[in-house]
């Protein structure tokens, strides 16, 4: 929902302020009407419905995988398609994975996102109207930018959504943010005060491996993304997830789990290695085998190491697929 126009339109009609802090507490517990929200008089609720659209975004189609996994593909106002996915956990988890952009201008070869067209970064309402759309239907409890777009490029929306998150059910420290390495973003999001996760994609251990897969690297190079990484450490005292897609013979050989141990300081960072899922790019992904001998040497080299439980492949909704499809 559009708080301000929310807020405007109350004021249009009248009513005290605590009205909007009605209205979005429905919201935040999964209301999916004015008519629900029966402490609003009658009148009051007949005359919102017809001026304030109760969410910015409209579903067009939405995919259920056979693990729980749901990907939901919704559009704007001005018509930009936006995907988003609530991935369920066997633990009782309940997981958003949030896109900040339609589509995603910084071209990650292994990344369907990336080869789509980049329209546009998108509000604080159309993000946080991601997560109301799940909620309707299910308890939340964790979320991660992980969808389609840079959040770092959109960093005060994507605040702005943090800041009203925990009260859907989701506290700042169930949230991670992700990036390729947007150097600036990371150094302004060190100094906010929630506690939210940094999650770095990095995906190489050397500067022109990875620059072939993230021309990111160009600008930001591994370097300044570290040193960036560990002052967040340093500022936040909560360790960086480094997100590690695993390519078969471009990125996974033991010398390149040296190569990433040397490059990470034990006590900032974790290691998640992510299973690649197919994109239509040229890359095949790592055997379970070559996962597991990397993993190990990571962890003979030190590093703490899981490898990511992968969620909703067979719609689509996986890590790097969002593509505006169901």
């Amino acid at each position: 929902m559009d708080l301000d126009l929310l807020k405007r339109t109350l004021t249009e009609l009248g009513e005290p302020p605590y009205r909007a802090r009605q209205v979005w507490s429905w919201l935040a517990r999964g209301a999916d009407s004015y008519e629900a929200m029966s402490d609003l008089p009658v009148r009051l609720r007949s005359a919102l419905a017809e001026r304030v659209p109760i969410s910015t975004l409209t579903l067009e189609r939405q995919a259920h995988a056979r693990d729980g996994t749901v990907k939901a593909l919704l559009r704007t106002a001005d018509g930009r398609p936006v995907e988003a996915v609530l991935m369920r956990y066997r633990d009782g988890r309940r997981s958003l994975c949030l896109s900040s952009q339609s589509g995603c201008p910084l071209s990650c070869r292994f990344c369907a996102t990336g080869r789509m067209r980049f329209h546009r970064n998108l509000s604080a309402a159309e993000i946080l109207d991601q997560a109301l759309h799940f909620r309707r239907a299910s308890a939340v409890d964790h979320a991660v930018f992980m969808g389609m777009g840079e959040p770092l490029l959109n960093l005060d929306a994507v605040l702005a959504a943090c800041e009203r998150l925990p009260d859907l059910g989701i506290s700042q420290r169930r949230i991670a943010i992700s990036t390729v390495g947007w150097v600036p973003g990371i150094e302004r999001l060190a100094q906010w005060p929630a506690p939210v996760r940094l999650a770095l994609s990095l995906h190489a251990p050397e500067d022109a491996l990875r620059s072939q897969l993230m021309p990111i690297n160009d600008r930001y190079p591994l370097a300044q993304v570290i040193a960036a990484c560990e002052r967040f450490y340093q500022s936040k005292r909560r360790r960086v997830f480094v997100e590690y897609v695993m390519l078969a013979g471009i990125n996974d050989s033991l010398a390149q789990a040296r190569d990433l141990a040397e490059l990470l300081d034990r006590r900032a960072f974790k290691v998640n290695l992510i299973p690649y899922n197919p994109t239509g790019a040229e890359f095949a992904g790592s055997t379970p085998k070559a996962i597991a001998a990397f993993r190990a040497e990571l962890e003979r080299c030190g590093l703490a190491v899981t490898v990511r439980l992968t969620r909703g492949r067979e719609i689509a909704a996986a890590c790097g697929q969002l593509a505006a499809a169901a």
